[in-house]
């Protein structure tokens, strides 16, 4: 049986779902971050197929800016011994 092998590099702006498989994001993390620190124009845009896009339309995700994001964070803070 021949099977073929598709290889597909993704584009700069790509889906959630793609997002999600390049950065092992969890969706909630992605609108998590979307509502507190990402902007608007740099790590997600919303389109439209007018190019006139609403703030309830589809939303692409630069996968670079993502990836500077996640760069940028701090080292993560110990939690200490509560017992």
């Amino acid at each position: 049986m021949n099977k073929s092998i598709l290889i597909l590099h993704p584009n700069k702006w790509v889906t959630e779902d793609i997002l999600m498989q390049l950065t092992g994001l969890s969706s909630s993390a992605i609108k998590t971050a979307r509502k507190k620190s990402w902007f608007e124009g740099r790590e997600y845009r919303h389109y439209s197929a007018d190019c006139n896009p609403k703030d309830n339309s589809p939303i692409m995700y630069n996968r670079f800016a993502v990836d500077e994001w996640v760069e940028r964070q701090n080292m993560a803070v110990p939690r200490g011994n509560n017992g």
